[in-house]
């Protein structure tokens, strides 16, 4: 009788936690469907070679929102967040316009002051996001004008990425040309893992 008993109450048992895990496997799976804003979507390129379909990821630095900024300093070259360089470093980027790394970029006073506050108010030292935030935390002191290719973060980031496939490789040419190989970088998508170097593939460390 009591094993009787014994064997009805581990039946019971067995068929709850089953029952609990299969809640638990359902609601994980709700969570994933739902962690992305996007469907997912192909991400072959013009080279024929077929990368899978990655979920859109959420911004990780927020997106350039300045008209001023996007006209006047994206029309030369890619118009970098301010979440990607502390206060510090804008201030003393937006000092020097007139020697802007070997050229003159100077600005009227009006958009030079509008697009100075637009980049300090939105700073990484002062964004919310992770990425923004490790961009905020030191970087290599240097006379020179600072540069996000030579944080502390960037550097840890991209120290493992041989340089032939960047500076050796015409389609990219610089580690500061982040659009070539972060292919929503325009949107503030840094997602290590949806990286495509030209010419090489996929990188995924």
């Amino acid at each position: 009788m009591k094993k009787t008993i014994i064997l009805i109450v581990v039946g019971i048992l067995s068929v709850a936690t089953i029952g609990t895990v299969m809640s638990s496997s359902g609601e994980d799976e709700r969570e994933d469907e739902g962690r992305y804003q996007n469907p997912r979507e192909s991400d072959d390129r013009e080279d024929g070679v077929r990368r899978g379909a990655w979920p859109a990821s959420r911004p990780d630095v927020r997106p350039v929102v300045s008209d001023a900024y996007r006209n006047e300093c994206g029309a030369c070259h890619f118009a970098y967040q301010p979440g990607l360089l502390p206060q510090q470093s804008w201030e003393r980027i937006m000092s020097s316009l007139d020697d802007h790394y070997g050229d003159d970029a100077s600005l009227d006073q009006q958009p030079a002051d509008e697009i100075r506050r637009y980049l300090i108010e939105n700073a990484a030292d002062r964004a919310g996001l992770s990425r923004s935030r490790a961009f905020a935390r030191g970087s290599v002191a240097s006379n020179a004008l600072p540069r996000i290719t030579e944080t502390d973060y960037f550097r840890r980031e991209h120290y493992e990425i041989p340089a032939r496939f960047i500076q050796g490789n015409t389609a990219v040419g610089s580690f500061s040309n982040c659009q070539a190989c972060h292919r929503s970088a325009d949107t503030g998508v840094y997602n290590e893992h949806q990286v495509v170097i030209p010419g090489v593939g996929r990188w995924d460390d």
